[in-house]
């Protein structure tokens, strides 16, 4: 049974088309995968389907009475509800129930006989309504998705408007599941999760009854949760049966069968064109010319999809740096309350070190604290000596309204135009996206350009929080290679084993120091 149909969509921002005539559907029980390289519109299908955007073109129906979930990172959360709040407020239907009981109950010592047998008659419905939604154990079942998210340990009773990005995404991850609705729709819901919660989310999902559409450049986590891929390229959008390895496989020999029929049909259309050109002038052969003529203008010419621009990430490098980059001295550090315990650290000349563990444990502080962009609460940072430092921020300032161009030429007022498209062009961004507001780009595109701002500056130093976040497949293996042969030393934040492994000289497990693991 078809839960969502998708029908003839067609949708574009300004003169860049993103769906050209696509067509998709999600039947009972499917986990499907929709992937693409940065910037195809998976984000914005989500937003077409959850009707927050309105399509040019086509319609999108849903099954009557479907729930469908959505975890969007960009929800606004509002201050005073505590994270014990956020995540009951999964039950608010029932708690309407409830109020409903007590409501009837109250009125049931004024009702007459025929009233109150109507009145007992609804109270049981109700009844048995909150029995089955487990209504009586909600307090346990809240307590069990934020002990496997990791949120028990920030406190339920904490402010939401205290947390960080990732610790935010948690909670609405949370309430998500809470809620089992008949769809998920999960933007990137690994993105902020550490190597255990991931585990968690993987195993939830494998056992998720209902049918799912998750949105991931994580491919271990894809190939252990779907069983049909959506690929979404060139302003189509293709399907798959099978896992992530399985759609490359199928892939791989549909591309190869086109390039092939392609590279026949033009050899056949050269020959039919040579043809047509010497022999329609001669009176004996232009019959013979004009079938062959007609045989070009009925031909259906193959197309090949245009390959997209592949990022090219050289790290530029300054002068060499002094043996110690930087050394800690019980350094304590967090903002009104410690995070760590006194640390004690170093980061020598070419060491590669990774910073693993969840998020809200003190990554993102201990890194700004190195760079002095925060005070420390106790102790002391040291910073070596000819430092070029350059530092990898994980999300963009909210509010930004500059174009690409112009963010790289704040950077870079020396830099001619030319030299600043050039720039952005080898991350892998097009001409209509260097023209776009930063702010209107995927999470992909958006990282491509903080990261065209570090690789145009000549650094020693590396300090990169999360910089695989949001990027597609191809970029994370380009920024991979490109760190690997970068000769200066890298302090990252990372939560991905396979980004890192074969990188890191050193991972220092965070919860060994931090004082509230999350």
């Amino acid at each position: 049974m078809s839960i969502l149909n998708v029908e003839h969509l067609t949708h574009g921002f300004g003169d860049r088309a993103i769906f050209q005539d696509v067509s998709f559907r999600l039947l009972k029980g499917e986990h499907i995968g929709l992937i693409g390289a940065n910037g195809e519109g998976k984000s914005t299908f989500m937003n077409i389907i959850t009707a927050k955007l309105q399509p040019d073109e086509g319609k999108v129906e849903w099954a009557k009475r479907v729930r469908v979930g959505y975890l969007d990172q960009h929800t606004v959360l509002e201050k005073g509800m505590t994270i014990r709040d956020v995540l009951k407020s999964a039950f608010a239907f029932l708690f309407q129930m409830e109020e409903q009981m007590n409501d009837i109950c109250d009125r049931m010592g004024e009702a007459d006989e025929e009233t109150m047998n109507s009145m007992m008659e609804e109270l049981g419905t109700i009844q048995d309504l909150l029995m089955a939604h487990d209504f009586y154990i909600i307090d346990s079942k809240v307590e069990e998705v934020a002990r496997a998210l990791g949120l028990s340990d920030m406190g339920l009773d904490k402010d939401v408007t205290e947390l960080s990005g990732g610790q935010r995404t948690k909670v609405l991850l949370g309430k998500l599941l809470l809620e089992k609705p008949d769809i998920l729709l999960l933007d990137e819901p690994t993105n902020y999760l550490d190597v255990q919660h991931i585990e968690w989310l993987k195993r939830y999902l494998v056992e998720y009854e209902n049918a799912f559409i998750l949105i991931s450049h994580d491919i271990p986590f894809l190939n252990s949760v779907v069983n049909i891929i959506y690929h979404m390229e060139n302003q189509a959008l293709d399907r798959y049966v099978g896992d992530y390895d399985k759609f490359q496989e199928v892939y791989a020999v549909k591309r190869a069968q086109l390039e092939s029929a392609y590279k026949r049909q033009q050899q056949e259309i050269a020959e039919l064109e040579d043809f047509v050109a010497r022999n329609k002038a001669r009176v004996s052969t232009r019959n013979m010319a004009m079938s062959r003529q007609k045989k070009l203008d009925k031909m259906e010419v193959i197309e090949l999809s245009k390959d997209k621009p592949k990022p090219e990430f050289h790290f530029m490098e300054a002068r060499t740096a002094g043996k110690i980059i930087f050394e800690t001295r019980d350094l304590v550090i967090g903002y009104e309350e410690p995070l760590s315990r006194p640390l004690n650290l170093n980061l020598e000349r070419g060491e590669k070190v990774v910073l693993s563990g969840a998020n809200g444990i003190g990554k993102t502080t201990l890194l700004k604290s190195i760079l002095g962009l925060i005070p420390s609460l106790n102790g002391s940072v040291e910073l070596g000596d000819y430092l070029s430092i350059g530092y990898f921020e994980q999300e963009m300032a909210p509010g930004n309204t500059t174009t690409c161009i112009e963010e790289i030429w704040k950077e870079f007022p020396s830099y001619t135009q030319y030299q600043v498209r050039s720039a952005l062009a080898k991350c892998g961004l097009t001409t209509k996206h260097i023209e776009s507001q930063v702010r209107v780009l995927s999470g992909g595109e958006q990282a491509k350009v903080r990261l065209c701002k570090l690789l145009n500056r000549e650094t020693n130093v590396l300090l990169l929080d999360e910089p695989t976040n949001h990027l597609d497949v191809e970029a994370k293996e380009e920024l991979k290679r490109a760190l690997k042969e970068y000769k200066g030393s890298i302090l990252l934040i990372c939560h991905e084993p396979e980004f890192y492994d074969g990188l890191a000289t050193k991972v220092i497990d965070c919860r060994e120091w931090a004082l509230k693991l999350s």
